[in-house]
């Protein structure tokens, strides 16, 4: 062999989350590197115009339209972000740094307690969260948020909210640990995609009391157990500062270092949605084919239907649970609905990156649904967590795609489309004259193919198979009982030689 590299020398970058308000750290590292590695090679602080942390948010999520904020250790950002498939828009002033990352403003509050009385402390205190405020109220006018985001803000009740750092995640992971005690039973223990609202976010007597007695905590250590007192000092100003207020946050994964990696994907590959792109290693050569079957059964939406399907599932989802219907077909039926219940979560996607807890719910109910629905009582408690994160109308669609798939499963069973096998095709349409008396409206899906006398078995397939489907529009399975929410399900079969 050679005396040369084995491999290639490429450029490296080091690269740090905190804001280039101190240079000495710099220096201290550079040299650590030069003397640690024998020959020197840049160190970068920050990314300055497009903050790299703003892109580490915008890979955490498929479409984001509100304001960011990061906190560190030493310091905290903020600016807003409209992130759709390959485009991201921030704040033409990048973001704007302040010194009240978690560990500094800790230091800050025991500083202005030391050595004073009860009376002073709070004047002290007083006098730093009116600082605070106008700070944020300052950057707030100089960010120049979008008329769009400040009236939908005005008109909904807040901003929404996408956070980022150690701080704030460990803010998140108490939440988690309150939603997930006392008899409470939040499905799902990743932190980017989780969803709080204002008043959930704001319990900040509650999170500091849990910080300081709760035996161990997931994800929390020591230091930000510690931290946890000036994090609540933050939110709270922060929600008195910001005009209209915040409506709700979403916490987020990614920082510096995922924002770096998402930059350097072409846009082509950011264009691509997360959870259609996670599933693609699960999918059949007829996956393309069975979505669109699944999309064909879906009739028209408008927003004068209040039938419609909800626009969260959308083609993106749909593809995912085509890709995905057939990765636990191998599995006996004892125990595959209940990997499929879980699959998102803990199960085979449970590590994929950008997906919220709303698209991992979805897919997971639509796959235990697509392997019969059918539970053990234990796992039947956690399917009732996941459907409690959505609304009734998701939950109805959810179980009637999920029967599709059931039904696609029998008539496919090894999720190939056969060219030797009749093609069946779907039509449906909204209808008004279901029922025993002609005056219930609903669906009416229709199952169509052309074959032989030696193919007639896909009828009795089909005529078989359709009662999983119109047991969807029963009164009895409704969402919420028999007065809840529901419509009619007819299935036409029409097989003709």
């Amino acid at each position: 062999m050679g005396g040369g590299p084995l491999f290639p020398e490429r450029p490296r970058v080091a690269l740090t989350r905190e804001h280039l308000d101190n240079p000495a750290p710099t220096n201290n590292l550079y040299a650590v590197v030069d003397i640690g590695s024998g020959s020197g090679y840049p160190f970068m602080m920050h990314i300055r115009g497009g903050p790299a942390w703003s892109l580490g948010i915008a890979s955490g999520y498929s479409d984001i339209e509100g304001l960011a904020m990061d906190l560190g250790g030493g310091s905290t950002q903020l600016t807003w972000v409209v992130s759709h498939g390959s485009v991201l828009n921030i704040s033409p002033q990048g973001s704007i740094s302040f010194p009240y990352g978690a560990g500094a403003l800790s230091r800050k509050l025991e500083e202005l307690k030391k050595g004073k009385s009860k009376k002073e402390a709070k004047q002290a205190i007083d006098k730093l969260n009116q600082e605070m405020k106008d700070n944020f109220l300052n950057a707030y006018t100089k960010l120049e948020i979008p008329d769009r985001l400040a009236h939908e803000a005005k008109e909904n009740g807040g901003f929404r909210m996408y956070i980022s750092g150690g701080g704030f995640r460990g803010w998140g992971y108490l939440l988690l640990y309150l939603h997930q005690t006392k008899g409470r039973n939040y499905p799902i223990s990743i932190i980017n995609g989780y969803r709080a609202g204002r008043d959930e976010f704001a319990k900040t007597e509650t999170l500091k009391e849990i910080a300081r007695t709760a035996d161990r905590i997931f994800r929390v250590s020591d230091r930000r157990r510690q931290q946890v007192p000036a994090v609540a000092f933050l939110i709270n100003v922060l929600a008195e500062s910001l005009p209209h207020g915040i409506k709700e946050v979403f916490f987020c994964q990614g920082g510096v270092r995922e924002g770096i990696l998402f930059q350097q994907l072409q846009p082509v590959i950011r264009r691509q949605d997360p959870l259609e792109v996670a599933t693609t290693p699960f999918r059949t050569r007829s996956a393309g084919a069975i979505g669109v079957l699944l999309l064909e059964a879906i009739p028209p939406s408008s927003p004068e239907n209040e039938f419609s399907i909800p626009s969260t599932l959308n083609i993106h989802i749909i593809q995912a649970f085509a890709n995905c219907m057939y990765a636990h077909a191998g599995i006996s039926k004892e125990l595959a609905s209940t990997a499929a219940l879980y699959s998102t979560s803990t199960g085979i996607l449970g590590a994929v990156h950008g997906i919220s807890h709303g698209d991992r719910t979805r897919l997971a109910l639509m796959l235990q649904e697509r392997y019969g629905g059918h539970l053990p009582p234990r796992e039947e408690k956690a399917r009732a967590a996941f459907q409690a994160l959505l609304s009734v109308q998701e939950r109805w669609w959810i179980r009637y795609i999920g029967k599709l798939g059931l039904v696609l499963g029998i008539l496919y069973p090894t999720g190939i489309i056969d060219s030797l096998w009749p093609r069946v095709l779907l039509s449906v349409r909204w209808a008004s004259d279901l029922g025993k008396h002609q005056n219930k409206f609903g669906i009416e899906l229709t199952f169509t193919a052309q074959t032989t006398s030696d193919h007639m078995m896909i009828k009795e397939l089909i005529e078989g198979a359709k009662k999983k489907i119109e047991k969807v529009g029963k009164k009895k399975n409704r969402i919420g009982g028999r007065k809840g929410w529901g419509m009619k399900v007819k299935v036409v079969v029409d097989i003709s030689t």
